[in-house]
């Protein structure tokens, strides 16, 4: 089997050779200081997955749990070409975009009576069905509708012939470990394998495979099945959302060449070396912010618990989502794949 940095290396590894993104000491340690004024928010608290988030699923069972994993299987490419023309979803009277709509697509066609979340049915969903699960109330479709009907299929296929058609099993087979359960997703569902070559050395982000380890744990407040013992292991999950928060609150800078493409909408394509440089500096930038939030706890005393770059990442994913009128001035990078 290939051999490849895993996310926290790989962000360190990429950020001492990035030549295009910079993260400043300065800034990180500015945003861990706005952030350990929050520390005992419920934005840092585990159960904060569900009570901040209406959407997701309230109810810790075999059923939630699959919810998650179809979710995060199709948690890719939902930025729209411009904020006017956008996919949205109207759920309970309430338009979502976003990866939001995803959830509030989910929602719908589980109040509809379609089984999204069942692996017997959307392994062998046509193209069609999905269309009409994932249906915009807006012109705007959701991007990649053929790649998502692909992985999901493929992850059905996956689950039923490995895993008796449910992620609980998979979850079980990791010990309780996020580092075991990332392995299991990565070896054995191919879309989640988010790995690149960067200065001739294998590295991995596995974004969607962390939010998805990251977010059972979410879903089950670090508890019973959830109660991981190395859920800090996990980095920030590398998206285009993070990396604009962390330009604005000005923990990283990138170059004027680099600007200038972001704001001329170019198009970039996965593992390409700017498209790394910022998710690479992304991740070693958060891993500094908390490092430095746990340096600010011992100074002042203070035991911090459940600290980790999933509470991070969910607090600055949030905070984008919140203030991206504020950030219009650094455009996101924009790639079209299956990974973010």
């Amino acid at each position: 089997m290939e051999c490849f940095l895993m996310p926290k290396e790989s962000g360190k590894f990429i950020t001492d050779r990035s030549k295009d993104v910079l993260v400043l000491e300065e800034g990180v340690r500015k945003v861990a200081e706005m952030l350990y004024g929050k520390i005992n928010s419920k934005e840092f608290d585990p159960t904060g997955w569900k009570s901040l988030h209406e959407l997701n699923p309230q109810v810790m069972n075999e059923d939630s749990i699959n919810w998650v994993f179809v979710a995060d299987t199709l948690n890719f490419s939902f930025w729209s070409e411009s904020e006017e023309h956008k996919c949205l979803v109207k759920y309970k009277g309430k338009m979502h975009s976003g990866y939001w709509s995803l959830c509030a697509a989910i929602n719908r066609a589980l109040d509809e009576g379609i089984p999204i979340t069942s692996a017997s049915y959307y392994s062998t969903m046509t193209l069609d069905q999905l269309k009409h699960v994932l249906r915009s109330d807006t012109d705007i479709p959701m991007p990649l509708i053929e790649e998502r009907h692909r992985v999901l299929k493929e992850a059905g296929h996956i689950l039923l012939e490995k895993f008796d058609g449910s992620f609980l099993n998979c979850v079980n087979e990791s010990g309780k470990s996020a580092q075991k359960l990332l392995q299991l997703v990565v070896e054995n569902f191919p879309s989640y394998k988010d790995v690149a070559t960067f200065e001739d050395k294998k590295i991995a982000f596995y974004k969607r495979a962390q939010i998805l380890v990251a977010d059972i744990w979410g879903l089950l407040e670090g508890k019973g099945d959830g109660s991981f013992n190395d859920i800090g292991s996990l980095t920030m999950f590398a998206d285009y959302r993070i990396p604009q928060a962390l330009v604005s609150l000005g923990a990283m800078k990138y170059s004027e060449e680099l600007m200038k493409k972001l704001k001329h909408g170019v198009l970039f394509q996965s593992g390409e070396r700017l498209e790394v440089e910022i998710r690479g500096c992304s991740i070693w930038c958060v891993e500094l912010i908390r490092d430095y939030m746990l340096h600010l706890g011992a100074q002042k005393g203070d035991t911090i618990e459940n600290l980790n770059a999933v509470l991070i990442d969910y607090y600055l994913w949030d905070y984008a989502r919140e203030h991206r009128k504020d950030m219009a001035n650094i455009p996101i990078h924009r790639v079209r794949c299956i990974f973010y």
